[in-house]
């Protein structure tokens, strides 16, 4: 381990550098703090590009950012397990995010006549969040248009780069339709020989997450420093406050110390964390006097479907340009965002998505099912070319028993417990419906049967609250039961949106930042 990490006096140590880690530090960095990021992956090579499932070999996926074991999970009582989209390296799983940074709606927040919260409202309200939204919008640098259903004030938005053929196509077939799309917000600087790498890890600067937005331009204060490859084993306690970290770097255990700790290592990292944390002193983990820890577990449902752009139009490649909010919330239901995910539906896709679909149903054992599947995906490409796939993103809601587990025989272990609930399946089913109509006239097809999470998108399991009896963090996401430790991850989110997290994660974090800069110093 770099001598010089445990000898300085740092005012913070932050675990984990994504979305929350990366901006939180950043903040505090450029206050003048001395900050002290630790990441579990390698800091990489900028010059590096990966996508998220290029190998299934641990020590392969940790040397490329990417987590190093699968995910267990137990869904509806089966057990499974499989690579989810979560990175391990520096800037985390956002280097590997399409940098889509959509703000929600005020309903998302507060308790409205006539749309009513299902948990009464967060303890922050989207007043109170609207200026740190703005201030994270300017620092990722996004760009795109206002949506045109929205009564709330406008981001600071860049312009965005012109639509392509395809795209302005599509934009004129939605409004036609009467609906109301408008430019996705994305956090992309397109600079010179931009490759627009949405998805996947980009070797160039363009692309704005916690590296690029965070971590490299905390460093260049001169405040900070990094510390990568380094698992963090435990926190460890003293009465009401963190008295260090423990550490595993180069096979060897290691403690260092700070003033404060940001914990922002995700929504499943950070309270599988504090549960490995367990003492005598805290028989059931870290921060976790209310039991809450690791539980209301949310992701969000994805609704996938390709879309047809009218015929005869060149192919100007995949789009991530669309977004449109006309079934965010309807007849009384909470549903979601609809935008495009920069995928196209070529011949290889629609072969993947047939493949999915049939594997969920009883013709998945029919002799000869993958040749049948092969010429109908021939045969869709032949007749409608190639479509784009687009997502409705669909809000989940909190319920105690979808959780983060721990097992202390294998601490490192991610692993959840989840059900899908009544309601959820009744709005997906609603929300299927909303799309269906919405798109009548156009060419589409849903491309799943089988409800989908996105295992990208895990949020809620230490919710922060007022109550210290029912939730883990107090409204500044600090530790209800510990005075210097600070959560800066989704995990904070009581609900999870109908939007991407990505933008509030960060909005969050400068938030928290402030609030531990006007603390007293210890």
């Amino acid at each position: 381990m770099n001598l010089a990490a445990a000898d300085t006096d740092w005012d913070a140590i932050v675990i984990g550098t994504g979305m929350g880690g990366g901006t939180v530090g950043r903040a505090l960095a450029e206050a003048g703090q001395k900050v002290l990021f630790v990441e579990m992956g390698p800091k990489g090579h900028r010059r590096e590009e990966h996508g998220l499932s290029e190998t299934f070999v641990p020590e392969a996926r940790l040397t490329r950012g990417l987590w190093p074991e699968p995910l267990h999970v137990t869904l509806n009582g089966t057990r499974q397990a499989f690579y989810a989209p979560l990175g391990a390296g520096l800037g985390g799983s956002s280097v590997f995010y399409a940098a889509t940074l959509e703000r929600p709606e005020r309903h998302d927040l507060d308790d409205l006549p006539g749309r009513p919260h299902p948990t009464g409202g967060w303890p922050v309200g989207f007043d109170a969040f609207l200026p740190w939204y703005a201030q994270a919008s300017a620092l990722y640098g996004v760009y795109g248009t206002p949506d045109p259903l929205s009564d709330a004030p406008p981001l600071p938005l860049r312009p965005p780069p012109p639509l392509n053929a395809t795209e302005a196509a599509l934009m004129e077939g939605l409004r036609q339709s009467g609906l109301h799309p408008y430019h996705a917000h994305t956090a992309l600087r397109r600079v010179d020989g931009c490759r627009t790498c949405l998805g996947h890890k980009c070797p160039m600067t363009c692309k704005m997450d916690g590296r690029s937005a965070g971590v490299e331009p905390a460093l260049e204060t001169g405040n900070a420093a990094l510390l990568d490859r380094a698992d963090v084993t435990r926190l460890l306690a003293d009465g009401d406050r963190i008295t260090g970290i423990e550490l595993r770097t180069g096979g060897t255990l290691h403690r260092l110390s700070a003033r404060r700790y940001v914990l922002a290592a995700g929504a499943l990292g950070s309270p599988r964390l504090l549960l490995a944390s367990a003492s005598e002193a805290w028989p059931d983990g870290l921060a976790n006097l209310s039991g809450q820890v690791g539980r209301n577990l949310m992701f969000h449902l994805n609704e996938m479907f390709a879309l047809w752009p009218p015929r005869g139009l060149p192919d100007t490649g995949a789009t991530k340009a669309i977004s449109l909010r006309d079934l965010y919330h309807r007849d009384g239901q909470r549903l979601g965002t609809i935008q495009a995910m920069g995928i196209r539906a070529s011949y290889g896709e629609i072969v993947h998505y047939l493949s999915r679909m049939l594997a969920s149903t009883t013709l998945a054992a029919l002799p000869g099912q993958a040749m049948l599947t092969r010429l109908a995906a021939a045969m869709a490409h032949r007749l409608f070319g190639s479509a784009q796939i687009f997502v409705g993103l669909m809000e989940d809601l909190p319920y105690a028993a979808n959780r983060v587990t721990f097992d202390p025989a294998e601490p490192q272990r991610l692993s959840v417990t989840y059900a899908f609930q009544p309601e959820l399946l009744a709005r997906r089913k609603a929300f299927r419906r909303a799309i269906r109509s919405a798109l009548r006239g156009h060419r589409t097809a849903f491309l799943g049967l089988s409800p989908e999470l996105n295992y990208g998108h895990p949020c809620g399991t230490l919710r922060f609250g007022t109550d210290p009896g029912t939730s883990v963090l107090t409204p500044d996401c600090r530790a209800h039961d510990l005075d210097n430790l600070w959560v800066a991850d989704a995990a904070f989110m009581p609900t999870s949106m109908g939007v991407n997290p990505s933008l509030t994660i960060a909005a969050n974090a400068l938030r928290v930042a402030d609030a531990i800069l006007k603390e007293p110093q210890p």
